[in-house]
């Protein structure tokens, strides 16, 4: 019976610092000059690397089973992939000038845990405030990540006495769009922001032709200024529900200075809205 004991005691042992063990994570190596091609057992709903010098690639308006990596020389990084039942997958990545493997095939056992805790013979419920939580997180990990890479939609600019309004990219992922925007000031005065909107212009056909403007509300705004100072320059990421639109409509981006008059208004083709990185 003492041996029984025992011999409980240590298995009971050996699963607590199993538990407590941190999970080794793969890596996967990359390079600039090849794909190296990733094969999830479901489809990928979310895809993200840690570092800009990599780039997970994947089809995100309709879920497929794989994505694309490609690194350039840096430090070593990590991605972390969400599969449509939500199943996490972490991997170290890094960059490596010579490939020996250019596909993986990754089972089910290599995920480190699910985003929703299974729980047995009860139903879970998410309230509205850990939603909105976790939506703002990943809004503000993704802003953040396009902030940090140099990737262009074309040359949209305009300027009003020394201030210049910039949008660099616009970018769809998910179920949102993402207006990178710069304000440039280069006059010899500070340059306080009142407001800058996004609203839809729809030309009305007719005799009497008019223009109709439908404001855009975003949901979420990453690192917008209230000030740019003398000679600075201030970048920002709105992110809005997705949307599309016809020949006879366009955006408009409003720009207004709090007790000034060096406002801005910027008219977006339906062609960048349509076609976005």
């Amino acid at each position: 019976m003492r041996t029984f004991i025992l011999i409980l005691m240590v298995l009971i042992s050996a699963f607590t610092k199993a538990q407590q063990q941190p999970i080794p994570l793969d890596t996967i190596y990359a390079n600039d000059t090849k794909n190296v091609a990733l094969f999830f057992p479901e489809p990928i709903r979310q895809g993200i690397t840690g570092s800009d010098n990599f780039v997970f690639t994947y089809n995100r308006e309709k879920e497929q089973y794989f994505g694309l990596l490609q690194a350039t020389p840096g430090k070593e990084s990590n991605l972390l992939v969400v599969n449509r039942n939500g199943s996490i997958f972490s991997y170290i990545v890094r960059y490596k000038k010579q490939l020996s493997k250019l596909n993986y095939f990754i089972p089910l056992s290599n995920s480190i845990g699910n985003e929703k805790p299974i729980v047995k013979d009860s139903v879970l419920v998410e309230s509205s405030e850990e939603l909105v939580d976790n939506s703002n997180y990943y809004y503000q990990k993704f802003c953040s990540y396009l902030l940090n890479r140099k990737q262009r939609i074309g040359r949209i600019k305009k300027r009003n006495e020394g201030i210049i309004l910039t949008v660099e990219n616009i970018v769809f992922d998910k179920d949102e769009l993402y207006f990178v925007i710069e304000i440039e000031n280069n006059s010899s005065l500070d340059y306080d922001l009142n407001f800058l909107n996004l609203s839809i212009e729809t030309r009305q056909k007719g005799k009497r032709k008019s223009l109709q403007r439908l404001y855009q509300e975003p949901i979420y705004k990453h690192n917008l200024p209230s000030k740019i100072k003398e000679n600075e320059r201030a970048r920002f990421v709105y992110v809005l529900p997705k949307f599309s639109l016809s020949d006879d409509r366009r955006a408009i981006l409003e720009l207004n200075e709090k007790d000034g008059e060096r406002n801005i208004e910027m008219k977006l083709s339906h062609r960048y809205i349509n076609n976005p990185n």
